[in-house]
């Protein structure tokens, strides 16, 4: 699978907006259950792009199949570290395409100054946990009952890597 990684462009909205979307509405690896208004969305991408945050798509045959984000966190004490947000099309993953983007995004980031790049993953996420560890995350803590859907808690981990 040739699969190209590249920097979030206006071209990548919709087709991002649709990963996002169907990876949201999995209900399993993501804080949302869905994208929201299109115009939103972009609106917010404009902004990453606008701010040189670092954000990647992974296009295969020119469309998105995924994307890995390390967006800043805020305040003075808090200016070295960046938050990853990561999600691949459920036909692509185990192929690689999410390690790509992670390496992608980390790269930026440090260059951006982000020295501590942390994330949020469900217990039961083995897939990810692995990727992340295999990545040079640690498991820092774990928040019980952190998320609910439908009167249903789950257990996450607080994983962070120091670049």
């Amino acid at each position: 699978m040739n699969v190209g990684i590249e920097p979030l462009s206006k071209e990548h909205f919709s087709g991002l907006h649709a990963v996002f979307d169907a990876v949201c509405n999995e209900e399993r690896f993501l804080a949302f259950c869905s994208a929201g208004a299109p115009e939103k969305t972009h609106a917010y991408y404009q902004s990453v792009i606008t701010g040189g945050h670092s954000h990647f798509v992974a296009l295969l045959d020119g469309e998105v199949i995924g994307w890995c984000d390390v967006l800043p966190l805020f305040g003075e004490m808090r200016a070295h570290c960046g938050v990853l947000g990561l999600g691949v099309a459920k036909n692509y993953r185990g192929h690689g395409v999410g390690r790509k983007l992670i390496t992608a995004a980390l790269a930026k980031a440090s260059v951006r100054g982000i020295e501590r790049v942390e994330l949020t993953v469900r217990v039961d996420n083995i897939a990810a946990q692995s990727l992340y560890k295999s990545l040079g995350f640690v498991v820092e803590g774990l928040q019980r009952n952190a998320w609910r859907l439908r009167s249903e808690y789950f257990d996450v981990y607080q994983m962070a890597r120091l670049q």
